[in-house]
This record gives C-alpha cells, structure tokens and sequence, in this order.
C-alpha cells in the first residue's frame, strides 16, 4: 500500500477507535473484516498505531493542537509503526516539520501526565500501591505485552512443544513461574502450526497459568469454573485434572462460552461441561450447592491489569464503573461460595491493579464469612515447587496470603488471587 494511503487508513482507524463505543480489539477487528485486501504489514502497522496512540494519548492530546490537518491524522502521525522515511514520504513539508518538533522534546521536560499517560483517577492508587515502583510500572506498561503460551499437559509435554516451535522458526523460552508456560517474541502466526491443530499449546498469559495452578484441581474431583469466559483457566483446569472428574464452565454469556468449543475440541478434555446461566443465582447452582470440591471466581472486573494489551480500557474505565463492578465482584464470589463443601477450596481472582476490586473485597468476603479460613497463597505455590513463588505474593503478616502480580516485576498480566478453605 502506497504510504499515504497507508496514513490515511491508520487516521481512519484511528477516529474509529476513539469514540470508545467498542473494545479497541474489537474495532480492529472489525476494520480488517471490511478491509480484506489489507496484507499482514499493513494489519500490523495499523494495529500497531492504533494502540500506540491508545498508550500515549495524553502525550499525544498535547502535541496535536501544534499540528494541522485533522486531529486523527495527527494522533496517527505521532504514533505511527515503521520506519520514519516511510512515514515523512507520506508528509506535507508543515507536518515534517511539526513531526521534528515534536520528537525533539525530551521526556523529562514533559509534565507528569504526559510521561504517565493515565487518567488522573487512577494515578493516586497506583502510586499509594507502588511508591517508587509507579514508574517501572508505567514504563512496562507503554512496552505492550509479549506473548505466552500454555502447554496442554494432558497431550504433551513443554520440551516438545518448545522444540516443535524451534522447528517452526519460533523461538520460544519457559515461563520462570508456571511449569506449563512458553513464552514468545514477537506475534508469529500459531495458529497453523500442526501443535497447534492438534491442541498441544494455546495462548494463555503466565498470570492466568498461575490461577489454575492456585487452585490445584485434582483427578476426580468436582469442579467450577465460574466466570469461565472463552475458557482459557477452564482448559487448564481440566488438563490438571487428567480429563477425570467433572469440570464445570460457568458463564452468563453463551456467546464467550461458544468461543471455547473449538478449544475444548482441540484439547482433548472430556471432563469439561459447559453451561451458560442467568446470573449467579441460577438454579443449576442452587442444585450443586455444597457438592463441589473446588471453586475458581475470576471475577468480572475492571481489567486494568491487562493495558499493555488493552490500552483502551483505562479511558473506558471510570471510578464509578470501577465501584459498580466491586459491587458485583462481591455478590459473585457470596453466590459461589455456596457451592463448596466442607474441606473445598474457594479462590477469588481478577486482571485487575486496584485494591478496591482486590484486597478490599478479600478482607470484606473473610470478615463476613467466619466458615471459610483464608489458605496462605506463597504456601499453595510453594507446596507445588512453583520457582520463586514467595517472590508472587503480598498481604498478612507474613506477606504471603494473596498472589499479587505486576507486569513490571513479574512480565505478566496484572493479577490478583485469595485462597479460601471452607470448614
């Protein structure tokens, strides 16, 4: 594609994703449907420049009004993916110049806003969290994510897979946490891999890898995945499992459950039953109350520990959404408490940063509920011969009651986890 068309089509997308009406991922997603003739570079750098000006928008606000032509063309210039001779061969001799000037201004001359580039709401509780460490969080943040992949231990093993990826041209290294995990550079097309096909891998954070490992779910066992979505944790769970028990996916959207069929094909798992609900007083919860053995809650949440891939959300998000979800998180993990029996294991989980969808409903869920003991997190992962699990945790007396994840400490997703025993 000629470079000025090119610039065209990333302004375009751009202004589409800036209104905030879908997911940034869904919008893409949508403009490469209706623009088929797009090539595998010219997906990138549109993709690519979409979420840089996602990241940077506050920088990227404040240098635009210098610029000329229209505001989206100006946020798509400033972040552009590619080389810089390339995007000038699309430039008037004005936007050269204002693109020089703009590049010339050094970070630490900025005002913080423009270096952090969050919203002022979210700053305050990042850094009370983090003190010192809010930078190296921004800073890992602004890189975007890699890319991890779960080994399906019920068909093959991590060496295998690593080496079937070598072969493939795709290097990949294990995970430092989860004894599962392979991790990639880069975006490299899996999914005609023949491993992929035949369901020895799939693509799952390291984060969400440690929460099915949290939760140990054992051969035989009744199980329940809550929240299941498109079943990422669910897959896992059922391959700790050895395909034995009853593993069931829980969700009150039968459109997410849908996207694990295919996955569920591939894996191998015949313990998994999907089952979409009403809400978390469906009565196919009411019948297996007190009949299950394990219960994971990866609660509906703000998703905030998910920006290096979804740069969106921290402008879609907002303190009152925030506390609308608490609400709910709350209500969510009362209702799948009732299902465990005596000596089951319960966990709460989110991807979010904030205490308030963390540690604040942990402390109010173990306050209210004398008969469920809180189990200590870095003792669960320990007790696994998890590498450097103390390392994962944070809280109590100890620091080791709840797994507290940070894309700058760990290189995961930013997770949250709290282990409860009922007696």
């Amino acid at each position: 594609m000629h470079p000025k068309a090119l610039l065209d089509a990333c302004a375009e997308l751009v202004a589409l994703t800036l209104r905030f009406d879908h997911p940034a991922d869904a919008v893409v997603s949508r403009f490469f449907r209706d623009n088929r003739s797009l090539g595998p570079r010219e997906r990138a750098t549109l993709a690519e420049t979409t979420f840089a000006v996602l990241r940077k928008k506050l920088l990227f606000d404040h240098f635009a009004p210098s610029g000329s032509g229209p505001k989206a063309r100006r946020l798509a210039i400033l972040g552009f993916f590619g080389p810089g001779d390339f995007l000038r061969s699309a430039l008037s001799d004005q936007e050269k110049k204002w693109l020089d000037q703009c590049e010339q201004i050094k970070p630490q001359d900025l005002m913080e806003r423009h270096r952090h580039n969050l919203p002022e709401w979210l700053v305050e509780p990042l850094k009370q969290q983090l003190g010192v460490e809010f930078w190296p969080l921004v800073e890992s943040m602004a890189l975007g994510a890699g890319l991890d992949l779960r080994v399906n231990a019920f068909k093959a093993k991590r060496a295998d897979v690593q080496k079937a990826l070598a072969q493939a041209g795709i290097k990949a290294l294990p995970t430092p946490y989860s004894p599962w995990g392979l991790r990639i550079a880069g975006k490299p097309a899996l999914n005609r891999l023949e491993a992929f096909i035949r369901g020895d891998f799939e693509v799952q954070d390291e984060g969400s890898q440690l929460l099915a490992q949290l939760l140990d779910a054992k051969r035989g066992e009744m199980v329940v995945d809550f929240c299941a979505g498109a079943g990422g944790k669910t897959l896992a769970l059922g391959a700790a499992m050895r395909s034995t028990g009853r593993l069931y996916a829980f969700d009150t959207s039968a459109h997410r459950l849908d996207a694990l069929k295919p996955r569920l094909a591939r894996s191998g798992l015949s313990n998994v039953h999907p089952a979409a609900i009403a809400h978390e007083r469906d009565d196919r919860i009411k019948r297996l109350a007190g009949k299950i053995d394990r219960v994971l809650v990866d609660a509906p949440c703000s998703g905030l520990g998910t920006l290096r891939r979804n740069p969106d959300l921290k402008w879609r998000q907002s303190p009152e959404s925030v506390q609308e979800m608490a609400l709910k998180q709350a209500a969510v993990l009362h209702s799948a408490a009732r299902l465990l029996k005596p000596g089951g294991r319960l966990v709460y989980a989110t991807c979010s940063l904030l205490t308030q969808e963390n540690e604040t409903i942990a402390e109010a869920f173990t306050a209210s509920n004398p008969g469920f003991g809180p189990l200590a997190v870095g003792a669960i992962l320990s007790a696994q011969k998890l590498a450097g699990a103390t390392a994962l945790c944070s809280g109590g007396s100890d620091q080791q009651l709840y797994l507290r994840l940070w894309p700058h400490r760990h290189q995961t997703d930013g997770f949250f986890a709290a282990a409860w025993q009922k007696e």
